[in-house]
């Protein structure tokens, strides 16, 4: 089911702020997130996202 438009997107709180951390930082490593509900902001691009599937986790670019 798409999300409506009239919403913002959904991001994890804490998928946010380890963000935003390295992003201050200007630092690279791979995020571990079991939050498949959260959808990918511009802040995002340029870092990997590891996604837990239920059983491994997956980097995501």
């Amino acid at each position: 089911v798409t999300r409506s438009l009239k919403k913002n997107p959904f991001v994890a709180k804490h998928l946010l702020r380890k963000i935003e951390k390295l992003n201050t930082k200007a630092e690279k490593e791979i995020i571990i997130t079991w939050s498949r509900a959260s959808t990918i902001i511009p802040t995002m691009i340029g870092h990997t996202i590891a996604i837990h599937n239920g059983r491994n986790t997956y980097p995501f670019i």
